[in-house]
């Protein structure tokens, strides 16, 4: 893959979120991994019209330079950060999808309702505490509870997944937000039976292979 190809791939993957809901206008943001630079989504653009030029280039080891015709996202920093503190990590999808946006707002995690939950590497999804966007402070709240988790809510703003690639972190992004969607649910007629600790390690064991995985090189 080349740069260009990756920047096409943004402007791709931004628009599928837009399409399928869990962003809209020029909500939430994507970065990615291009050796030691990342990628990111220009702030205020809405993803109908973005281009692959638009994307910012910010270098992982710097502490805001950035290049390109549009200034980066606002909340750079905390994708910066997660990219400096996970090298397995190749992407990291931010969305106000509104099932999790919900949750985040009440501050109450996802826990094992469906086996799919073993895809984000434990049997809670959980949310970080508050702070304001673009903040130092939100991403070391980010940081804290993602650990080595693939994906978090984030308080009365949103969610986050991470992935070794744009494919992959996008496709945990709707994974997230259908178990927002699904756990809502089940809140309205009273909850439901959560799956024990067990039963998602075991199933997480299969899973590193499993959903959509990135396209084959040509």
């Amino acid at each position: 893959m080349t740069e260009d190809s990756l920047r096409a791939e943004l402007v791709e993957r931004c628009r599928e979120l837009d399409a399928r809901g869990l962003n809209r206008g020029a909500s939430g943001n994507l970065s990615a991994r291009w050796g030691e630079v990342m990628l990111i989504t220009p702030s205020a653009v809405a993803y109908g019209d973005l281009r692959p030029e638009m994307i910012a280039r910010m270098p992982l080891k710097g502490d805001g330079a950035w290049e390109g015709p549009l200034k980066p996202s606002s909340e750079w920093r905390f994708h910066r950060d997660i990219l400096r503190a996970r090298p397995e990590v190749g992407a990291v999808v931010h969305t106000h999808a509104t099932y999790s946006t919900i949750l985040a707002i009440a501050r109450r995690p996802i826990p094992a309702i469906h086996y799919m939950i073993a895809a984000f590497g434990a049997a809670e999804i959980p949310c970080c505490d508050y702070a304001r966007y673009g903040t130092a402070e939100l991403s070391e709240a980010i940081l804290r509870v993602l650990g080595r988790l693939n994906g978090c809510l984030m308080a009365n703003h949103g969610m986050l997944t991470v992935g070794p690639d744009l494919t992959r972190a996008t496709w945990l992004a709707f994974e997230l937000e259908a178990l927002a969607q699904q756990y809502w649910h089940v809140l309205q007629i009273g909850g439901g039976h959560v799956l024990p600790e067990a039963e998602i390690a075991e199933v997480a064991r299969d899973f590193a292979s499993y959903g959509v995985q990135a396209r084959k090189a040509d």
